[in-house]
């Protein structure tokens, strides 16, 4: 019996999550257009300068968030490839 380790494509990881949170963002923007989820933009909004809820804030904040969650499970998929060795 071998024992294969599973290792994470760092880079599509990365793109994966930076995809789904950018789309995510947009998606809180424009729910915040018809008043529901107004705390979490304002919340989005402390965090990605920018962002709000006009078309060139979502576009915006879709670009902040899309490098956001790549970087970051970008280097947890590092760190989890470095760990599981």
């Amino acid at each position: 019996m071998t024992s294969e380790t599973l290792r994470l494509d760092s880079w599509a990881f990365g793109w994966a999550c930076g995809l789904l949170w950018a789309g995510s963002v947009v998606v809180l923007g424009l729910t915040a257009r018809v008043g529901w989820g107004k705390r979490w933009e304002r919340l989005l909004a402390d965090v990605y300068r920018g962002y709000n809820e006009t078309t060139a804030g979502l576009a915006l904040g879709a670009v902040w968030g899309f490098f956001d969650a790549f970087i970051g499970s970008y280097t947890f998929a590092l760190l989890y490839n470095r760990l599981r060795q």
